[in-house]
């Protein structure tokens, strides 16, 4: 009789523990989105991607608290930075990740509610530029229109 392997490798004792207190905390009901971004933030410089920039939207939009954008540097490196992190998230109790753009891996997004990361191929960000627009002052609103 043949034994089925387990799902996951056999993990060391920290990393147990390390998992089971972020799952906690991804989960606390209490935990702020900054705290969110804050653990994204960290697995993408785990993940090596680069150049990252953090948008922060209060007062821009109501779709979200925060944006990240980051480049991968192939779409291979694209494509596995955004399985991690979705990975991580959903393993730390998230609901809800949505992935967009994995077909291709030019540029994709990973939605996570308050927090919209995108992780692009470095030619696709010098192209769209979403900071240039998401960083700019908004315009003062006037009374007429």
């Amino acid at each position: 009789m043949k034994t089925k392997e387990p799902k996951h490798p056999m993990q060391s004792a920290q990393e147990s523990a390390e998992h089971g207190a972020l799952t906690a905390k991804l989960t606390d009901a209490r935990m702020s989105s900054k705290a969110i971004h804050d653990e994204i933030m960290a697995w993408l410089d785990d993940a090596k991607a680069e150049n990252l920039v953090s948008i922060d939207l209060s007062g821009k939009t109501s779709f979200g608290d925060y944006m990240i954008v980051a480049t991968g540097r192939t779409d291979r490196h694209v494509g596995a930075i955004a399985d991690q992190i979705a990975r991580k998230l959903k393993e730390g109790g998230m609901r809800g990740v949505r992935l967009e753009g994995l077909e291709a891996c030019d540029w994709v997004l990973v939605d996570v509610g308050a927090i919209i990361v995108h992780i692009f191929r470095p030619e696709v960000r010098t192209f769209y530029n979403l900071e240039k627009m998401w960083l700019a002052e908004r315009p003062p609103e006037t009374g007429t229109h």
